[in-house]
């Protein structure tokens, strides 16, 4: 008999530690966002949940209540650089992202607690930044909660929190020229200067196109099949008004990207080309 209770008892075991390891989908389930951005990344951690025919903000989402933003697990947001959040400076690190909703108006919070999953649990003391922010209203319901980013520039972008007919954007800004600036200036010290690069962040920064000029040309010596970079160096001499010079520079750019059998540099040329007439 006591054989019998034993086999049973270990069989119960047995069966207990198989449902245990029952794996199913998640309702909620987690997601991790990881964007290039100036000169490092932000990664992004949350849960999104879905609708399912219940109302969202001001019912299943409270208004005036911190919220998690998402489900589950804390919210957490990490900065590779320093930025500006909402316009407001925070350093490089990670940061709990919480949100208090409301009917025209919500708070987002970043906060040095990365394991908020409840109202109770969230200190005020221990923010980061506190911006408000006004929601606006989308033409369509979005079924799942979403964080993302968008608009993404080579020093800006916005963070846009999605659900049901509602979204909020943040601007992130980041200030790096002077970063940039000084690895150009030791990069001129060497004998592997990258002309190209280098160039490119001055037309696209409003520095001096004189010297971008000069790079572009240096760079079209060091890679005389590189029709990107003739390309480059054309519109630099349309910008700076050398009409002829970029004429000649376009063609030679179409001319090589042909030979490449590369139809998207063709056509960028041609386009260059009409606008040069």
């Amino acid at each position: 008999m006591k054989k019998i209770i034993l086999t049973l008892s270990v069989a119960f075991c047995i069966l207990q530690g198989a449902q245990a390891q029952l794996k199913t989908p998640q309702p909620s389930p987690a997601a991790y966002i990881k964007q290039e951005f100036a000169l490092s990344n932000v990664e992004l951690s949350y849960s999104r949940p879905a609708m399912r025919n219940r109302a969202i903000f001001g019912d299943l989402v409270p208004y005036g209540k911190v919220w998690r933003t998402g489900a589950n697990a804390a919210t957490t947001i990490t900065f590779g650089d320093d930025v500006e959040f909402g316009g407001k400076p925070v350093p490089a690190g990670k940061y709990g992202l919480l949100t208090i909703p409301g009917a025209s108006e919500w708070v987002v919070i970043l906060t040095r607690q990365l394991d908020v999953t409840s109202p109770a649990a969230y200190k005020q003391d221990q923010d980061v930044v506190r911006i408000t922010v006004r929601p606006e209203s989308l033409p369509f319901s979005l079924e799942t909660f979403m964080i993302g980013f968008d608009n993404i520039q080579p020093t800006s972008m916005n963070m846009d929190i999605v659900w049901d007919r509602t979204v909020v954007t943040v601007p992130i800004k980041a200030n790096i020229d002077g970063k940039v600036m000084a690895q150009i200036q030791e990069l001129e010290k060497g004998d592997k200067f990258p002309y190209f690069q280098a160039a490119m962040y001055y037309m696209e920064n409003g520095k001096d196109m004189n010297k971008a000029l000069t790079w572009l040309t240096k760079a079209t010596e060091q890679n005389p099949k590189a029709f990107w970079v003739h390309h480059q160096r054309a519109n630099c001499l349309a910008k700076l008004g050398k009409k002829a010079e970029a004429i000649a520079a376009a063609n030679k750019s179409m001319e090589l990207a042909k030979d490449a059998k590369n139809d998207d540099y063709v056509v960028l040329n041609q386009k260059l080309l009409a606008s040069l007439k």
